[in-house]
């Protein structure tokens, strides 16, 4: 049975009057963790991609953006002609740590020159 089958179930059963909507809120909430994990893993996929340029003299952030793991792929198309920094990093290798579910930091980059470090987490 699918997941939008059994919440249509459990629906059904508050409409008969079989359970109480707090019952079936309980029983959606349990649902919701078995419809998000991976076959393999028993864990949810990846769901974002966090982008972090650090000031290697301050530790102060200089950026810190997070991208929807569905974006990425445009979005590293799109860093790879804006953003300089990225010169230096193989973006098929980070590609293929998001696509095998791989999660934590996958890039950690310092341009001594620019005095900045670069940062690429999957979350």
């Amino acid at each position: 049975m699918t997941g939008s089958e059994e919440r249509r179930r459990i629906l059904a059963m508050v409409a008969e009057g079989k359970i109480t909507a707090e019952e079936a809120a309980a029983l959606l909430q349990a649902l919701s963790p078995a419809l998000n994990q991976t076959s393999e893993g028993g864990k949810a996929p990846p769901s974002a991609m966090r982008v972090r340029l650090t000031d290697l003299d301050s530790g102060r952030i200089l950026a810190n953006v997070v991208i929807p793991i569905t974006l990425v792929d445009v979005g590293m198309r799109m860093g790879a002609k804006f953003a300089p920094e990225l010169d230096g990093v193989d973006l098929n290798k980070v590609m293929n740590k998001i696509s095998s579910g791989v999660r934590g930091k996958v890039i950690d980059v310092e341009d001594i020159e620019q005095g900045e470090k670069l940062e690429i987490f999957v979350e």
